[in-house]
Parts: C-alpha cells; structure tokens; sequence
C-alpha cells in the first residue's frame, strides 16, 4: 500500500494560549473553580507548555464555555463534516485523483456522534460515487489514524478497493468539560480541532515522493484503560487523562517500536525520521527519554503541538506532512499513534 495524498485542515479561529487564559478568567464557570484549579490553568496556559496556538471550532473563546450538550452536538455537527472534508480535498488534491475515482472511505473520531455517520456528510461535500463503500470508526481516541490506515491496506490487500479515502477529524472544542479534576483541565488546555486525512493506494502516487507501507502493529492494555478515556457525566463528554499517561504511552511505543525493529531485522538508528503523536510536551519528553530520541527525532511532532496543540486523532497525519514538507531524508521512517484503550499502534514506512 501507498500514501499517495496527504491533507489537513483546521477551523479557521486560532488561539494563543494566552488568549485562552484570559477567556478562561472571564468564563462563569471559572468562580466555581477552586484555588488548586485555578493554579492549574494559569501554569498551563501561562507557560511554556511546548503549546503557542490552538486552532478551534469557536467564533470568540467566550462561545466555549457554552457546555450544554445540545450546543455542543451543535458544534461537532456543524463543523466536523466541513473540517474533515477541507482535508480530504486537500488530498484528493495532493494524490492528483478525483472523488470519483475513490471506492471507500473510512472516518474516525471520538469527540462526537452522528446517525448516519460523517461519511454521509462528507461524502456528499465531496461528491463521492453513491456505491462507495463508506464506514465511520468510533471510539479509539488519539491513536485512530493508524486503525483506520489498516483498514484501507485490508480492503486494497482483499482487491476491495483501488483507492480508499482515510479521514480522522476530531473537534475538541465540542467536548470541553469543567471541573477542579487536574485532567480534567489540563485536557481543556492542551487539545485542539483538526482533521487529517490521506487517499491509500496499491501503487504509488503519479508524482513526488513515494510513500509505502510496509508493515503496522498494535498493542491493547486494557489494564491501563481508565488512565486515559472518555466517560460520559451529565450528558456530556468528559476526559480522563491522568498523570501515568506519558510513562505508559513511553513504554508501550518502546515496546511496539523494539516489535517492528526485530519483525524487519532492523536496528533503531536506521529510522530516519520519527511521526509520533504529540499528546502533551511531557508525553514528548517521555518518548524521547524512553528511546534515547534527541529533539532533532523529535522536531516534527513537537512543531505539530506547538502549532495546532493536541488535535488526537489526526495528529500523525500533521506530523507526517510536516516531515514531508520539511524534507525529511528518504528512508525508513516509523509512525506511531496511540490512545484510549490503553491502545499503541504504529507503522513503518519506506519514503522514497
């Protein structure tokens, strides 16, 4: 399988951190919040957090803190089809193909829902053909690129398909939730709203890099599920993200990464170039201290939070056209996402 079209897209708002403070400050949930919470927010928000902007689905910051759930089913229903869809576009463009030539499409997210599902709304934007096969994934958090990137390669491997469309959108700003919970807050500090998405082919793209993949691999921890997931309070979305989240991440990509290095007889210093998901600069800093990685290992990714935050689940697909535009050497180059489950997923590709 081939990546032969990238794309990403983010709502058009874009906030510093500061800014986000000061909203913070002047929000009426925020009186309600304790001491302790407060200090929370202003260190997040008010340091070096290895996060400058957040692009996110608001017209003014104030509108986030509308947290009633139809607003938000609002939000999300409104802005994920468009923002996925910018990304597919963006593509579809890169891949030099159009809509009609794709035979499946494959959408995940995990910050909303709808019945029938987004592929219905941005395969209409689109104009995808009305045979297409087209199939929503929910529920795997930040580390669903990789899944949803598997199930195309099944389909193209089973001659199903000759092109699939993979799209991951998530708009985090449609669920934001408030208490004194530490995760709970610094969760609201760090995600932002995005959507990545790439075209999957069996043979290379028309022009410019080849991009293929090689081989992926997965690892649950179910052990470890309630560090970091979604629960539902007060018919809203609520996050759970607590402190063990960037050793256990570090860990198991170690583990998954030492997997693909002894399945392809290779050795670590043979990767070339690192796309990791950026859940948050400690997450950044765990990865680089479990596999001795140096921030030139780490710069794409790190580029990607500082720019747009924690956009989960389409975050790989950032970093991976930041290596891209970056001109990252030819060579092996080894993806990695991972998420709620606990889940780690990764990929190694060959770039040309």
């Amino acid at each position: 399988m081939y990546i032969t079209g990238l794309g990403t897209a983010t709502p058009p708002s874009r906030y510093t951190q500061a800014q986000c403070w000061e909203a913070f400050k002047a929000a009426p949930q925020f009186p309600r919040l304790d001491r302790r919470a407060r200090a929370v927010l202003q260190r997040v928000l008010c340091h070096d957090n290895g996060i400058a902007t957040r692009s996110l689905a608001l017209d003014t910051l104030a509108d986030a803190f509308a947290l009633d759930p139809d607003t938000l089913h609002a939000r999300f229903a409104h802005h994920a089809p468009r923002v996925a869809a910018a990304a597919a576009e963006r593509a579809l463009l890169d891949a030099n193909v159009c809509a009609q030539e794709i035979d499946a499409v494959i959408i995940s997210t995990c910050t909303g829902y709808l019945c029938p599902g987004l592929t219905s709304y941005v395969g209409e934007m689109l104009g995808l053909r009305a045979d297409v096969l087209a199939l929503d994934l929910v529920g795997q958090g930040c580390g669903a690129a990789i899944p949803n990137l598997r199930t195309a390669e099944a389909l193209l491997c089973a001659r199903r398909s000759e092109r699939v469309l993979s799209v991951c959108v998530e708009i985090s700003s449609a669920a934001l939730y408030l208490d004194n919970d530490p995760g709970v807050l610094i969760s609201a500090c760090l995600f932002g709203d995005g959507a990545g998405a790439a075209v999957l082919a069996a043979e290379p793209r028309r022009n410019g890099r080849d991009i293929e993949w090689q081989a992926a691999y997965s690892r649950h921890d179910p052990a470890a599920r309630d560090t970091l997931r979604f629960e539902h309070k007060q018919g809203l979305l609520r996050n759970i993200l607590t402190a063990e989240v960037p050793r256990i991440a570090a860990a198991a990509a170690h583990a998954l990464l030492d997997e693909m290095l002894s399945a392809n007889d290779l050795d670590q210093h043979e990767i070339v170039a690192w796309i990791w998901h950026g859940g948050g600069r400690k997450v950044i800093e765990a990865l680089g201290a479990e596999m001795s990685l140096n921030s030139e290992n780490l710069q794409w990714t790190a580029k990607v939070l500082n720019t747009y935050g924690n956009v989960s689940s389409p975050a790989v697909y950032f970093t991976l056209e930041a290596a891209l535009r970056g001109n990252a050497p030819a060579g092996w180059w080894w993806m990695s996402s991972f998420g709620a489950g606990f889940s780690c997923h990764g990929a190694l590709l060959k770039v040309a």
